[in-house]
Formats: C-alpha cells, sequence, structure tokens
C-alpha cells in the first residue's frame, strides 16, 4: 500500500482520545443493533403455502425435511454459475466463513444452502471446496423465482432486494435485472406448518461475512476500493476470488454477487 493510504501518526495520548471517541460511537451502534435485531424477530410470519420439493444426496426432500428436525431454518441462497462450472466468488467467500454448525443445531436452528442448478454439478464443486455443510439442489422448483433469487420475467416479475425493474434501473443496478442472485431466507416450522419469516439481500449479507468483518477492524478494511478503503483489484473491483485460486496470475475479477457492494444497499 501506499504511504498515504496510512492513518496519520499521533502520540498515544491523541491516540486515546479519539479511540474514545469512536467507542462512544461504537457503542451506541452496538444498541441501535441490538434494537434492530429485536425488530427483526418480532417480524410477522407468511405461511408457506407451496410444496416445494428439493434435491439432496439422498433423493428428492421437502422445504419440512431441510429442517432435519429443528424448528428454526436458515437458507442461504448461493449463486451457481452453470456456464463455468463453478460457484460465485462471492458467495463461496461467504461459505468459507460459515463456521462449525453445532452452534447452530444447540439452538434449534439448521443451516443449509440451495442452489438452482443440478444436484450432481453442486455436488463436483462441493467436493472441490471442501465443504460439508448440506446443499440442495431447486433445480426445476419455483423456490428461486418466489424468494427473488432467480431473475426472469418470463417467469416471473423482477424483484431484488425489494426493489421492482423500474427501480433497479434507475439506481443503475441492472446486474440485478437476471440470472441468479444471492439471498438469505429464514423459516421457522410448528409440527408439519413451515412459515417464512425473513430474507435479505445485497448488503443485508455482510451480517454472514466474518472476514470482512474481521477487515472492518483494520486500516486498510476490505481493500475493494469503496466507501475511502485502498483498492486492492484495481478499477473499484471486488476482490474475492474462490479459495483455491488465490495464487492465480494475473488476477481475474469475475461481475458477481458482490460487484458495485457500495451501491446494492
Amino acid at each position: 500500500m501506499k504511504p498515504s493510504d496510512y492513518p496519520k501518526i499521533a502520540g498515544r495520548a491523541e491516540w486515546l482520545q479519539a479511540r474514545l471517541a469512536l467507542l462512544a460511537k461504537e457503542k451506541a451502534f452496538t444498541h441501535e443493533r441490538d434494537r434492530l435485531n429485536a425488530e427483526r424477530r418480532k417480524l410477522p410470519m407468511v405461511a408457506v403455502d407451496k410444496d416445494y420439493r428439493f434435491q439432496g444426496p439422498q433423493g428428492e426432500v421437502r422445504l419440512l425435511d431441510l429442517f432435519d428436525g429443528r424448528s428454526q431454518l436458515i437458507v442461504y441462497h448461493y449463486m451457481f454459475h452453470r456456464d463455468r462450472g463453478e460457484g460465485c466468488p462471492g458467495c463461496s467467500y461467504l461459505v468459507d466463513n460459515i463456521g462449525h454448525q453445532a452452534h447452530l443445531h444447540a439452538r434449534d436452528t439448521n443451516l443449509v444452502l440451495v442452489s438452482r442448478a443440478p444436484l450432481a454439478e453442486l455436488e463436483a464443486f462441493k467436493r472441490r471446496m471442501g465443504w460439508n455443510l448440506p446443499w440442495y439442489s431447486s433445480f426445476g422448483s419455483p423456490f428461486n423465482y418466489d424468494f427473488h433469487v432467480s431473475l426472469d420475467e418470463r417467469v416471473v416479475p423482477v424483484q431484488y432486494n425489494y426493489r421492482d425493474k423500474a427501480e433497479l434501473k434507475r439506481l443503475g443496478l441492472d446486474y440485478h435485472l437476471e440470472g441468479e442472485q444471492p439471498g438469505l431466507s429464514v423459516f421457522l416450522r410448528d409440527g408439519e406448518r413451515v412459515f417464512h419469516s425473513y430474507s435479505s439481500y445485497g448488503r443485508g449479507l455482510d451480517l454472514l461475512d466474518g472476514t470482512s468483518n474481521y477487515l472492518d477492524l483494520t486500516p486498510f478494511g476490505r481493500l475493494e476500493g469503496w466507501d475511502g478503503m485502498p483498492d486492492l483489484g484495481g478499477q473499484g473491483k471486488f476482490w474475492a476470488k474462490l479459495h483455491d485460486r488465490y495464487d492465480e496470475t494475473p488476477a481475474v475479477a469475475h461481475d458477481c454477487c458482490a460487484t458495485a457492494k457500495a451501491k446494492a444497499n
């Protein structure tokens, strides 16, 4: 990095004064985050009235089966690029950050990946990445379209991150008008009944991104070039790659779910 990217140099007393001022803002942000989390928990639920079917290692399963006997289900809508035979680098970056599932399971919650691609293609890539998360195929199901992560206006009207086609175009978010998109959906079950409680897209997925949250603590941040950060990739390109491709030269940045992150709030 260039010296101009470095913070100013100060004495310990000046640093402590600045740190305490920032600490007050961090504490206020923590209280606001707790308030938002409480509001999120109180969102009303919607009954799931379709019999969604998925393909898993043991064959066809229902949405109810993805809970694996637990009360809560988190679905990460993973973008899989069939034309490249591999997953989105941004989604893969996020999945690499998912910790041991025992901690979720102990809290009556299951986490799975779902993608609109044939199961054999997903499993081949899963082996390449060394992942052991449950991953299901929604290929041939309306699931991805109904939860607005597969966009094709011939199937359903375009909507991403709660914005319709006209608003997405007005905001210059043309990369969210078609194809596969990232997202997360949360479900709750009561016996055999399943309810949809929450979905999030775009920057809302930052909550799952441990690496970027660690990097946010550092002077250089995420090195993505937006919001005053140095730009590691050049020209504002998102720098994350599949974890088995960081040694490749020259660096290649695929436009994917993390493109123009600063705009996708």
